[in-house]
């Protein structure tokens, strides 16, 4: 049997820094308000011209090496994002030619926040299969460019960056099991209103921004990834015990303590990376991971649990060996 093995992460954010204070100054809020509610002390924000295809392209890149991995190896790169440099060609695509791996396969993927973990459980169907044997997977997003900075309950929670990670096909235990999950039915409760066949407007930006009813998607998402939990486990034939380390969608300190509760983990045992980069998005789950891996806290061996819950609404989850 083969088994799809993670083999180098990388991550990349953009250099601008927006601290709670700094957000102080333009809406009314407080840094111990942002804080108490959801663990985010400051937020990466992209430069003029800077794209979600350059953070991808760098997180790329970091992958690369650190997976020791040439880019003309890759013969599939799957991209989560919500936010694509433009409509077509795919993120993908432009960052395929940017490698330099132009010839293999290459599409995005839109879960929102759940597009890493979903383009995960793609990729690693591709390789079970034998269809692929080197995968590139990313999450990267440039939310704050549909951020309205006058709605205090929304945009202190966004930030941009990309993680990514190289698969290969391995006869060591890797990726042990991966769900996907939607509800249309709750759209109302988190979402942007245009689209190429809906909703432009001559206002500024177009009209884009973030919809979200913060207390309810909150009571859904808490309520969802605790059965996501269950049924992951279930899937590996695994048990909470055997769970090294939790490396959840870095949306909000509440849901993330509660989750690790749920899986009876102390937080010490909990990659919580949601403080320095806020919500990326699909980019946050990647980005944890990466940091998880550098830092040293993760080692080979590690029984890794990943999920993310986002607008759609969709919610995923990846259970690996690291």
């Amino acid at each position: 049997m083969k088994y799809a093995r993670i083999i180098g992460t990388g991550s990349a954010l953009p250099e601008r820094v927006v601290t709670n204070a700094d957000l102080e100054k333009i809406v009314d809020t407080t840094d111990e308000w942002i804080r108490s509610r959801t663990g985010i002390q400051e937020r990466h924000i992209a430069a003029d011209g800077e794209t979600t295809g350059d953070l991808a392209f760098l997180a790329a890149q970091r992958a690369l090496e650190a997976a020791g991995v040439k880019a003309s190896e890759i013969d599939l790169i799957v991209l989560g994002t919500t936010t694509p440099d433009i409509i077509f060609p795919s993120t993908a695509c432009l960052i395929q030619h940017r490698l330099g791996a132009n010839g293999c396969a290459a599409f995005d993927v839109n879960a929102a926040c759940s597009g890493f973990v979903y383009a995960l459980g793609v990729a690693n169907s591709f390789i079970r299969s034998g269809q692929s044997k080197k995968v590139l997977v990313v999450g990267a997003e440039t939310l704050t460019r549909m951020v309205d900075w006058t709605e205090r309950e929304t945009c202190v929670l966004f930030g941009d960056g990309a993680g990514a990670v190289v698969l290969e096909a391995s006869d060591e235990p890797g990726i042990l099991a991966t769900r996907m999950h939607a509800n249309g039915g709750f759209k109302d409760l988190l979402f942007n209103p245009v689209g190429v066949s809906k909703g432009f407007t001559d206002a500024p930006n177009h009209g884009v921004r973030i919809h979200m009813s913060g207390r309810e998607v909150f009571k859904v998402a808490v309520k969802t990834l605790d059965s996501l939990v269950d049924e992951t486990l279930q899937a590996a034939g695994m048990k909470e015990s055997e769970i090294d380390w939790l490396i959840p969608h870095q949306a909000n300190l509440r849901i993330i303590e509660a989750t690790a509760k749920r899986l009876k983990l102390s937080m010490d045992r909990v990659i919580v990376t949601v403080d320095k980069h806020a919500n990326t998005s699909a980019g946050s789950v990647p980005l944890a991971l990466d940091y998880a891996v550098r830092s040293g806290k993760v080692q080979r061996g590690h029984n890794l649990l990943l999920e993310a819950f986002g607008g759609g609404f969709t919610w995923a989850s990846a259970l690996l060996r690291y």
